[in-house]
């Protein structure tokens, strides 16, 4: 059984690391923020893992619920169009 454990936290924790990763290094924003709710998912996983649940359900409640909801919102709230509007005449 102690294998199993080992293969799922490398696997969370890798996991964790490449979207943190992709939360530094993708140029767009609205992409970014879908990786950092991967990695806070991720996160909490580990702390299901340490048999920490609550941990883990506020976790999900406060972080991906709540900051990833936020920073969505603004995401699409300052977004600015790629093009510019054309001027009828």
């Amino acid at each position: 059984m102690a294998l199993l454990e080992s293969i799922a936290f490398a696997l969370f924790a890798l996991v964790t690391v490449g979207s943190s990763l992709g939360v530094v290094l993708v140029r767009d924003v609205w992409h970014s923020a879908l990786m950092l709710g991967v990695a806070l998912l991720s996160v909490a996983v580990h702390y299901v893992m340490l048999q920490a649940e609550f941990i883990a359900a506020m976790q999900i409640l406060v972080y991906v619920g709540g900051v990833l909801v936020l920073i969505t919102f603004a995401v699409m709230l300052t977004e600015t169009d790629s093009q510019p509007d054309e001027v009828a005449t």
